[in-house]
């Protein structure tokens, strides 16, 4: 793929890429929940919302 053919997303991505190849370190403290959810994508991202949403809702149920 061309570099002026990227779109901001696939960039962002290239130089977060780079930046781990020359500082693999780095990712140690910087890594926050936008990368986590980066990696998992949207669909991930929504069922583990989900999942967490339902987890709360049977731990109310039954320790409550």
């Amino acid at each position: 793929m061309k570099k002026d053919k990227e779109t901001p997303g696939e960039k962002r991505e290239r130089l977060r890429q780079e930046e781990l190849k020359r500082n693999p370190a780095g990712s140690i403290h910087g890594a926050g929940l936008q990368d986590m959810i980066g990696d998992i994508g949207w669909k991930g991202a929504g069922i583990l919302i989900l999942l967490i949403i339902l987890f709360s809702i049977i731990y109310l149920a039954f320790f409550s």
